[in-house]
């Protein structure tokens, strides 16, 4: 027989006690058992004398199916389940790092390596550089800013909006790389290593020396 699953409740329709308007249902106790096809008025009294409630968990069925069970602990529960879920699912953060026009070299590698920390702890990443007074005559160097943090950064972050101004700020935004299944790093290519110079000839151990020659066919010639 069908399993009715009371967690697939949906609180903000659901009828129970004197609410429930078929003529007949189908009645689950509180211990899951089936206690068969019944007017709602009979499964209502046997609630109350449990102190329980009566609650529609398949409205859609027929006869429709009710449940006898404590409410309020029901509700609490499902709370409960749904706090859960909510506290292990991973929560993406904006992080902001600030920027300036004549930021020095030092203090731009700092703030490179806070991209990098963010967004390998799984966070999007919004680098900010706010022009102040003549600085929005120059808005190029802080592009050019933005642009190199961009290319630094290269695989290690998704780009979702390039530099762009909103009044006398401009910004982007960077998110942390998806994670591809089974996916391999890219291996870095071997460069051959440059000869020093021509390979030395061995010379073979069968090979006679000056003073090994082999006497030319016919014998010595000898002087007379």
């Amino acid at each position: 027989m069908r399993a009715f699953r009371e967690d697939r409740i949906d609180k903000r329709f659901i009828r129970m006690n004197e609410r429930i308007r078929a003529r007949e249902i189908r009645v689950i106790d509180a211990d899951g058992n089936q206690l068969g096809v019944m007017a709602p008025y009979d499964a209502i009294k046997r609630a109350r004398e449990q102190n329980l409630d009566l609650v529609e968990i398949s409205p859609n069925a027929v006869p429709p199916v009710c449940r006898i069970m404590d409410y309020g602990k029901f509700l609490y529960e499902q709370e409960k389940k749904e706090r859960a879920a909510k506290k292990n699912q991973k929560q993406i953060v904006l992080k902001e790092v600030k920027f300036s026009v004549n930021v020095d070299e030092h203090d731009y590698v700092t703030k490179r390596n806070h991209v990098l920390r963010f967004l390998e702890e799984g966070d999007k990443v919004k680098a900010s550089l706010r022009f102040r007074g003549r600085e929005m005559a120059h808005q190029n160097l802080g592009r050019n800013v933005l642009e190199r943090l961009i290319k630094e950064i290269g695989e290690k972050g998704i780009v979702e909006f390039r530099p762009r101004m909103e009044g006398n700020i401009m910004h982007a935004i960077l998110a942390p790389p998806k994670q591809v299944p089974g996916g391999k790093k890219p291996e870095k290519q071997q460069l051959p290593t440059p000869a020093s110079g021509p390979a030395p000839v061995t010379k073979g151990p069968d090979k006679p020396g000056p003073q090994q020659q082999a006497a030319p066919a016919g014998g010595t010639k000898t002087g007379s």
